[in-house]
Order: structure tokens, then C-alpha cells, then sequence
């Protein structure tokens, strides 16, 4: 009898210390940055006079007179956002991973994530990044390439930036 009670008592201590050990596993995973799953390579830095942060886009379909539409794919760094910008003809974006932000002017800025359809209107004024502690990885569909591709404006500040709820 002492045998089978030395026995349990060992049991479960072995499956608390296991148990526990797993938890603080897992728990220490919380706070490392999540790498992407990148599905197409990271592109070209885009320039500082269009992004705050590190931002890297890639060509996947050139605009042209059959397709009319450019498609392609941006890797957003962790704090990384385009500038204000609008798109003659509008623009969808695809989030493939990650997650970020998006923001039409005068309305609240959206958090975005692998699964988001985000569609922005013809010649309306908006932004996207990546959050502060994740990146962001998105294809960009821009239609009707005839009537012009995109129109930069000002960088978006850190207060609105930072201001997401």
C-alpha cells in the first residue's frame, strides 16, 4: 500500500512538473515577434518619400492594355504604414499574414489581418501598415490601370498612427 501511494504521489508530481514546464513553454512564445509566412520574396525597400518604416513591394502583374490592373505584394516591418495616398480607380487589398492597419480618411482606422478584404474607393484618401509589433504581408490589386495607379501624399503621423483603439 505505501508502495502505490508513493507511486501516485510521484505521478503527479512528474505530470505537475511537466504540465507547468510546458505552460511556461508556451507562455514565453507571447511576447517574441511572429514571423511571416511569405509567399512571394520581400521586393524592392519602398522609398521613404511613400513609407515611414521599412516596407518592400514586389511586381506580380504589370499593368498593361489587355489586363488593365497591377497586382502585386508588400511586406510591411513591424511600425511600418504607407503615406496618405489615393488610387484613380481604387484599390483591394488581400492580407496574407499578419496584422496591420487601414484608414480612410475621416473614418476610424480598421485593424487588418491574414483574411481581410479591404476595399478602397476610387480617389479616396487612405493608408495601411503594419501594426507596432507584427508586420503585415498584403497583395494590392489596383484596377483600370489606364486611369492612373496612385497619387502619394503626406506621411501619416505617429499621433494617428498611434492612435488605434
Amino acid at each position: 500500500m505505501k508502495n502505490v501511494l508513493i507511486s501516485g504521489a510521484l505521478f503527479i508530481f512528474c505530470s505537475v512538473a511537466i504540465f507547468s514546464c510546458d505552460k511556461k513553454h508556451k507562455d514565453a512564445s507571447i511576447g517574441k515577434k511572429k514571423e511571416l509566412n511569405q509567399i512571394f520574396p520581400s521586393g524592392k525597400k519602398g522609398p521613404s518619400e511613400n513609407f515611414t518604416g521599412n516596407a518592400y513591394n514586389v511586381g506580380l502583374v504589370d499593368p498593361d492594355s489587355t489586363f488593365t490592373t497591377s497586382v502585386g505584394n508588400v511586406y510591411f516591418e513591424p511600425g511600418a504604414r504607407s503615406n496618405w495616398h489615393s488610387h484613380p480607380a481604387g484599390q483591394i487589398l488581400i492580407i496574407t499574414d499578419g496584422i496591420g492597419y487601414h484608414q480612410i480618411e475621416g473614418k476610424p482606422i480598421e485593424i487588418i489581418k491574414k483574411g481581410s478584404v479591404v476595399k478602397c474607393p476610387p480617389n479616396v484618401r487612405h493608408w495601411h501598415g503594419a501594426s507596432t509589433d507584427v508586420g503585415l504581408q498584403q497583395l494590392y490589386i489596383v484596377p483600370n490601370t489606364e486611369k492612373g495607379i496612385v497619387k502619394w501624399q503626406e506621411a501619416v503621423t505617429d499621433e494617428i498612427y498611434n492612435s488605434v483603439q
